[in-house]
């Protein structure tokens, strides 16, 4: 009887294991493709092929980085969301990805909750605030003051609706009234605040830090609660008189929403270890990345927290899709 029960089990047991093998195949079995929804260089695109690198390494298959930029990353993120749901197709998306094209867009062709399941946040950038020499504003509290004495006069510039957003939730804090300025791209809103065109940006650090160094702007603050290691001597908005404000951009991992858990920790446990190895480091560092590679529930959590914050902040601008 015994005997029985035993054999019983162990048949019981196989069983398992071969359907469990049926379920959820090797992975990964043929070339991997991440969709990055932004032109080849940007800090995006740079942390897919730093992640692109890894897998292919610990793998043995070859992982192809997609350049699908276009309509505020919609593009790149619909393709990933209607892809199957494997782990061979996943989705380098972005702030607007996410968090901010819900609230601006009625009809999105993707459902981010529904249609989009999150691996690890990859990397977070700190904005930087920076002025033309001419303006006589050396801080966050003095850029306030003039603006509050100049309402309606002085420009900002943003290549895309995500900094306009950022820079929205900084005057609807504050209450300051400013003009924005739009331009195609970070290097073209820079181009206009070094010739005197626009007063200020809210700009991602590649965009600036040469123009700070070179002496044709001034960097007044960063979005970051702490100071950033490249610039250590410029101080964050949380201690310049807003204790607590942060803005941060983001870089993240996606896969198609029934993409068996198995495959997402393995996908975050590769991730991680790119975005945090030594000779990353280093590069990440010098673009005003921090590397991150939390878990998928840390991920999730913190994107329902700026989805709430971004949606809020668009319905109280009335800001809209451009």
């Amino acid at each position: 009887m015994v005997f029985r029960i035993c054999s019983l089990f162990a048949v019981l047991f196989a069983t398992q294991a071969v359907m469990a093998q049926v379920v959820t195949p090797a992975y990964p079995s043929k070339q991997i493709h991440l969709v990055v929804p932004f032109p080849p260089g940007a800090s995006n695109d740079i942390m897919a092929r730093i992640a692109a690198q890894r897998m292919s390494q610990a793998w043995g298959q070859p992982v192809v980085v997609e350049n699908r930029p276009g309509a505020n990353t919609i593009i790149g993120a619909e393709i990933v969301a209607k892809a199957a749901p494997d782990g061979h197709t996943l989705l380098i998306g972005a702030s607007s990805t996410y968090t901010v094209n819900p609230a601006l867009y009625p009809k999105l062709p993707y459902d981010p909750v529904r249609d989009l399941a999150p691996v690890t946040l990859m990397g977070s950038l700190a904005l930087i605030i920076a002025v033309h020499p001419s303006v006589q504003a050396n801080s966050i509290a003095e850029l306030i003051s003039l603006a509050k004495a100049r309402p309606g006069q002085l420009n900002y510039g943003t290549p895309t609706v995500t900094f306009h957003v950022a820079v929205e939730s900084f005057s609807q804090l504050t209450g300051i009234r400013v003009n924005r300025i739009p331009y195609n791209g970070s290097v073209p809103s820079v181009t206009g605040l070094i010739a005197g065109d626009i007063q200020f940006v809210f700009m991602d650090p590649p965009a600036v830090i040469p123009q700070i160094k070179a002496g044709k702007i001034k960097a007044i603050a960063v979005t970051s609660l702490q100071r950033v290691p490249y610039l250590p001597e410029v101080p964050t908005v949380s201690e310049s008189g807003l204790p607590g404000f942060e803005m941060i951009f983001w870089t993240g991992m996606f896969a198609p929403a029934a993409t068996p858990r198995e495959i997402i920790g393995r996908v975050q446990s590769e991730t991680a270890r790119a975005m945090h190895a030594a000779e990353n480091r280093e590069r990440l560092s010098s673009m005003g990345i921090v590397p991150v590679g939390n878990s998928p529930e840390d991920f999730s959590a913190y994107l329902r927290v700026e989805t709430a914050r971004y949606a809020k902040v668009i319905k109280d601008g009335n800001i809209k899709a451009e």
